[in-house]
Parts: structure tokens; sequence; C-alpha cells
């Protein structure tokens, strides 16, 4: 298989992490070839398909060719990585397409969404009906994922009518929306960290031999970080967050009251040998939402938000700089998060294969 004349393979996921089929033997074949001096690992975000994720790898596999970075001897190959991601509502989506999406999300608790849907009429009426509703879409949720970076905990141990409470101050359809809204992306966050930890880790340290670049975008971004707090020190080269889609606490030694975030281990013991890349952009009005659902129902003080949007926070070893042109030169310092900002080149959310991107890989892979 070739990506823009890149050689390339694919693997594919289960949403437990499992492989699909025998997808990982061509991502291992590919690791074992001697040619091959740097597995570039691509991870998509949320969206509809493995359409839509081959389009992102090889828009972002066009501009890594057009700007031919890299350096003597360096040959990249690209393990493009499926897994079951869905797209996210859209403002104008109602509750019952978010009530569907939910359903697709977890079909095994089908009975249970239907059992709050029939609730949805007498939300704006009755508290009880609300204190149910609420109950029975926090029952159907994956547990193992909740933190309190984005709230998940809070919600979790809150009565479904303080929930439906908080977010209702603007009425309680409104309430509905804010919860499946969060819902979906909490299940998304689960299932990314799961894929990362029993799938992509385990792939990668089997396969031993070039030097691997994690890249992911979205909720991708959480699953190779959460992959890259799997592996052995030193067996990620680089790290690449392209807007991520998860705390920007993540990363800090103590966010609040002692509070570690949750990929602080890839920070405080050297994981990753190179440099981690961190792309925000205040474009990104995406990875915000979540973080804006959180502050209703968590502590209100609490500056809640996403990488993807303001880079890692309150991470003392974080290097504050900026997404370049392409004739720009970086300055990487190994180990640590370099938030790049990068409102110039990245004006949303699936921005993320321009050229600049491409320069700011080459130029990680080069220094690994």
């Amino acid at each position: 298989m070739q990506l823009c004349g890149f050689p390339a393979a694919e693997v594919e996921f289960d949403q437990a992490g499992a492989v699909v089929g025998d997808r990982g033997a061509a991502v291992r074949a590919l690791a074992a070839d001697p040619a091959v001096t740097d597995l570039v690992v691509l991870c998509h975000g949320w969206n509809d398909g493995p359409l839509v994720a081959r389009l992102l790898y090889s828009a972002l596999a066009g501009s890594m060719r057009s700007v031919a970075g890299g350096g003597p001897g360096r040959r990249i190959a690209f393990a493009c990585v499926l897994w079951p991601s869905r797209k996210l509502a859209g403002p104008d989506t109602g509750v019952p397409e978010r009530l569907d999406l939910l359903r697709d999300l977890v079909p095994g608790q089908r009975l249970t969404i239907d059992a709050a849907a029939d609730l949805v009429p007498a939300l704006p009426a009755r508290a009880t009906a609300r204190t149910a509703f609420a109950a029975a879409l926090l029952s159907v949720a994956a547990r193992g994922a909740d933190d309190h970076e984005d709230a998940s905990t809070e919600l979790f141990t809150l009565p479904g009518g303080t929930v439906m409470d908080r977010l209702g101050k603007t009425g309680f359809t409104d309430a509905a929306t804010q919860l499946l809204d969060f819902l979906a992306g909490y299940e998304l966050k689960a299932r990314a960290g799961e894929i990362g930890v029993r799938g992509l880790a385990p792939l990668l340290a089997a396969a031993g031999g070039p030097k691997v670049h994690l890249v992911g975008h979205s909720f991708g971004a959480r699953l190779v970080a959460a992959a890259a707090n799997a592996l052995p020190a030193g067996a990620p080269a680089t790290l690449t967050l392209l807007q991520a889609a998860f705390s920007h606490f993540a990363f800090s030694a103590d966010w609040a009251g002692g509070r570690a975030g949750a990929f602080r281990r890839v920070v405080a013991e050297r994981l990753v040998r190179g440099p981690i890349l961190v792309t925000h952009s205040a474009a990104d009005l995406t990875v915000g939402i979540p973080y804006a659902i959180a502050s209703r129902i968590g502590d209100a003080s609490s500056a809640y938000g996403g990488m993807g949007h303001d880079g890692a926070q309150r991470t003392a070893e974080a290097v504050a700089a900026g997404l370049l042109p392409v004739t720009g030169t970086y300055r990487w310092r190994p180990g640590v998060p370099h938030n790049l900002r990068a409102d110039r080149f990245v004006r949303g959310h699936t921005d993320v294969t321009g050229p600049q991107i491409a320069h700011a890989l080459w130029s990680a892979i080069a220094a690994s």
C-alpha cells in the first residue's frame, strides 16, 4: 500500500481495542522493513467512517510530500489507524437525533435509552421526569474514564435532577441536549483511551523496528496519548497532538488541589524520547464545547478547557511557541510539550493537514 508515494499500511481496531481480523499484520510487516527508519502512526478523530479517515491521512501525507522535509537517510512509512469513532451532533441536531447517536455508541443499552426518550415530552413540566431521564442516561455510560478534568467524576456522583438543574438554565430541552452531547463525547473519550492502551500500544510494542512517531487528531490525539502512556519509556520517538479533544490539564503535575493530569506520566517520566507537539487554536470551537458543559456540571470556578483550544496548561515543562510557516526553524526540547499556537494556519477543528503541520512533523522527526 502507498500513501502519496510513502509506504503505508492500515490497522483497524474494534471498540474494545482488539485488532479486526488480521489487519495488524501489514503494520508489523512495515515495521520489519529494514529500509523504513521512521514509522508515523496516524490516528483520526471523530468522523463518519473509514473514508473520512483515509481522506485525512491522504491530505496530510500529501502535505508531507510537498514540503519534503526530514533528513539524510530518513525513510518514513505510515501506519494508518482506523477505529470506531462517530461524528458528534451539530448545533442544529435535535434531541431525537442525539439519542440515536447515543444508541449507536452504546448499542447494548438501547432499551434504557428508549426509556429515557419516552420521558422527553415531560421534561419541561415534571421534575421527576427530569430526574429519571438523567439517571437513565448516566447509567448507560462506560465507567472508568471519568475524571475531574472534565467534570465527569462529578457528573456520575450527582443526582439526576441536580444535573438537569445545572444544565437547564435556558430550558430543560437545552439541558437534555447538553447532557447527550457530553455523554457522546465521554463515550468517545473512553473508547479512544481503551483502544490506545489495549490495542495500539501492544501492537507497537510487539512490532519493534523503526522509530515510532505518534500523531493523533481530536479524540485520536487521546488515543495516541493513551498509547504513549502505556508504552515503555522512550518507545515513542515523538508525539503530535493535532487539535486534541481532551483536557488542557492532562500533562499537569498539579492543576487543582494536588490533582495530576491523566497523562502526567508522559512528561514526568519522559516516556516520549523526542518533542511533544501540541497544536492549539482559538478558532477551534469544537474542542471547547465539552468543557463549557463541564463548567455547568462541576465547580464553575475551575477553568475547564480543551488541549486543542488552549494548549497544555499548568504544565511547568511546557514550551510556548507557534506553528511556523514552512520556512521557519524549530528549536525542540526532548520529552516536553510544545504549545504551538496555530491561529494563523488552523482555522477550525479539522484544519490539520496543511503544509505548516507537515513541516512541524518533519522537523520533529528529524530532531528525534
